[in-house]
């Protein structure tokens, strides 16, 4: 019989001190603790490493390869989007969070605290003013996380199950929020109609153990929705909470959700003066009003301004602390979780450094760049836009030819093309960073490849087909 391996700088291998978490957790083996994990995410394999390393050298030498199959977006023409950005971040950024009274990840204690409080409540500030809401939290760990913590709270407040999602969410976020809230709430997957929500399904799906209605805008296809009023109004009347998951790049220029009734505004920071960095740099923010009811079910860290013993002085520091697990430890409502606080500080030096003039001259930009690229590929004989709606940034076409051959000859020119999202259905994005040269470009590549490819009639999309 083999011994069980132990693993001499890891006690939890030994038979006895895993036997005896099992018991702690009562679970009779280890598959049974892992009986949430799909069979499909298991590996019923050991690890394929190589073989060990003996000497720093060749360490350094099979790191710099494996780094060497990776292309930035500064090598290669990107048209990929998906929920990370390539939007431009001015060297003053990487400067101010390069110091060391930043450098970390966490938003800090007041004995170690070097203005990493006030850059925080800085940021929530002018995140606030760019939402047109009350009350900003400190970064969570990504947008998924801000998303299903909007979720969760909903549920609280209303005491209600049921989570209505009315918009294209892009299939990694939908997956990583169903699993945070799936203890307490259920999400269904409403249909889209001409690429936003459609009201009469939503209107016909409320009921009173509704606790929220969940819409993204943009989508996940870029969609901008045009009837938040009117989702918001259907909430509120079936006693329900609207959260908007977003992306608050475009909010110079568009109306935040805030205007048109929205409840919990959640989404992503990456935008905002932060690298892509191979999967990039992500922080999630959580928006509410000034509302107990709202503001004491955030669990994630607040900053904001505090008087001193010292007349005329004052500091930051925590606000309604003792809603946070921190207080409550295992008996909190919800976790704090992993902050993303640099990334915070950097946000907030990019949105003072853009100012309003300046987010509003790049909200125009990515409008007015996204409408030329739908032009100039929807003009190529076979290619159709997938629907009729205002799109910032991202849109979806429809290829005569699949979009994998599209993917694959675009590789060939030093071009991503897109992210594929269908047999014949192609996502793709522009930002400030790609110019109207670069979007020509692509179209030339689209129409050279669709011209000598054998044409196969695509199938039609349900919601086109309605």
């Amino acid at each position: 019989m083999t011994e069980p391996f132990v693993h001499p700088y890891i006690p939890n291998t030994a038979p006895q001190s895993r036997a005896a978490m099992l018991a702690a957790v009562g679970a009779e083996s280890v598959d049974e603790f892992y009986a949430d994990i799909p069979e499909s995410l298991r590996l019923r394999r050991l690890l394929d490493l190589p073989d060990a390393l003996v000497a720093e050298q060749d360490l350094a030498r099979h790191v710099r390869g494996l780094l060497a199959k990776n292309h930035s977006t500064q090598e290669r023409l990107s048209f990929l989007g998906g929920g990370t950005y390539n939007h431009y971040v001015p060297a003053v950024v990487d400067e101010v969070i390069g110091r060391s009274e930043f450098l970390t990840a966490y938003a800090g204690e007041p004995y170690e605290d070097h203005g990493r409080f006030q850059a925080l409540f800085q940021y929530q500030s002018l995140m606030a003013e760019l939402l047109e809401m009350d009350v900003v939290n400190v970064p969570t760990y990504d947008g998924y996380q801000a998303a299903a913590t909007g979720l969760a709270m909903a549920g609280r407040i209303t005491s209600r199950p049921r989570v209505l999602v009315v918009s294209d969410v892009l299939p990694a976020k939908l997956s990583k929020v169903t699993d945070y809230v799936r203890a307490h709430l259920t999400l269904e997957q409403l249909p889209t109609a001409n690429g936003t929500a459609d009201l009469a399904a939503v209107r016909a799906a409320l009921g009173d153990d509704v606790a929220a209605v969940w819409v993204e805008t943009p989508s996940a296809t870029g969609a901008v929705e045009a009837s938040l009023r009117e989702l918001a109004d259907a909430a509120h009347a079936a006693g329900a909470v609207l959260v908007v998951g977003t992306d608050p790049i475009g909010y110079g220029v568009l109306a935040p959700p805030a205007l048109a009734g929205a409840d919990i505004v959640t989404g992503d920071i990456q935008s905002l003066g932060l690298h892509q960095w191979f999967g990039g740099a992500h922080g999630g923010f959580i928006a509410v009003h000034d509302d107990p009811a709202f503001v004491m079910e955030m669990p994630s860290r607040l900053f904001g301004l505090e008087t001193t013993d010292v007349p005329g002085e004052y500091g930051f520091g925590d606000v309604a602390y003792d809603r946070t697990s921190f207080a409550h430890r295992e008996e909190g409502k919800e976790w704090v979780g992993t902050a993303a606080a640099l990334w915070g500080i950097a946000a907030g030096v990019y949105l003072a450094l853009m100012g309003p003039a300046g987010m509003a001259e790049l909200g125009e930009v990515l409008l007015a760049r996204t409408r030329y690229a739908q032009r100039a590929l929807s003009a190529i004989e076979g290619v159709s836009l997938d629907d009729n709606a205002v799109h910032l940034r991202e849109f979806t076409v429809t290829l005569p030819v699949p979009a994998a051959e599209i993917v694959a000859a675009g590789r060939a020119e030093g071009i991503e093309p897109g992210l594929i999202v269908g047999e014949h259905r192609l996502l793709v994005c522009v930002t400030e960073m790609t110019t109207q040269a670069d979007i020509d470009r692509l179209a030339e590549l689209i129409a050279q490849t669709t011209a000598s490819a054998p044409r196969v009639t695509a199938p039609v999309r349900e919601e086109q087909a309605k």
